[in-house]
């Protein structure tokens, strides 16, 4: 799954720890969807979406 977690977080000036920690998950966990080795559970998929007042729509995307 694509996504434009990086994107996001750099258009706010956020250092990954710094989403990590709005998030309640770890750097490496923030780090991981970033690169796509990891696909976000859907809980913690709508709690990104909700960090940045997005739809999960707009934040995935299907490969």
């Amino acid at each position: 799954m694509n996504n434009k977690l990086k994107v996001l977080r750099a258009e706010r000036n956020w250092s990954q720890a710094e989403l990590a920690d709005r998030l309640k998950v770890s750097r490496q966990t923030v780090n991981a969807i970033e690169t796509g080795k990891y696909d976000p559970s859907l809980p913690l998929a709508f709690a990104i979406a909700a960090t940045f007042g997005l739809t999960i729509e707009d934040i995935f995307l299907p490969d």
